[in-house]
């Protein structure tokens, strides 16, 4: 009697199957980018609810953390690969290349900030949009966003791969 799957997918692709079974990609990068307008504003404060901002930076979070370990596996697991079919919508801010191969975009990312860097920016830039203050370095936190943003599309075209393996 078997106790477990060997079909069973790695708890990274559930993770990330889960965060878009609870956010769509163009909700998710909505809500980012609102997060990051109020936090970079005075005097403003995001509309959404409290509660839904801070759920929002938690299923975050755990997406990046599954990210992380994608790319340190890489290996270990089998991604599917590009099915042949290009499509620029699915493509996203994605490169040619990263669209081909989603797993370099994570390389990139943690190359540049280690994951404690995107918790903080994360913790940051949340917390500044329930407030009316704003951040002073702004160019820092652009760079986590245009990551950010590459990795909700990397992880969705995965997903997406996955779905349809």
């Amino acid at each position: 009697m078997k106790l477990w799957s060997v079909t069973r997918k790695p708890s990274c692709l559930r993770m990330i199957e889960s965060f878009f079974q609870h956010n769509d990609l163009v909700s998710a990068k909505e809500m980012l980018s609102n997060i990051i307008i109020c936090a970079g504003k005075n005097n403003t404060v995001i509309q959404e609810d409290s509660s839904v901002v801070l759920s929002f930076h938690q299923a975050l979070r755990s997406l990046v953390r599954a990210c992380y370990t994608i790319s340190v596996k890489e290996n270990k697991w089998r991604i599917a690969k590009h099915p042949g079919k290009h499509y620029l919508l699915e493509q996203g801010s994605l490169s040619n290349e990263e669209y081909l191969n989603p797993v370099l975009v994570f390389h990139r990312a943690f190359a540049e900030y280690a994951v404690k860097d995107f918790e903080y920016y994360l913790a940051v830039i949340v917390s500044l949009s329930m407030n009316t203050n704003s951040y002073s370095d702004g160019g820092e936190m652009v760079a986590v966003y245009i990551h950010l943003v590459k990795i909700l599309d990397a992880a969705y075209l995965i997903q997406e791969r996955e779905k349809n393996k």
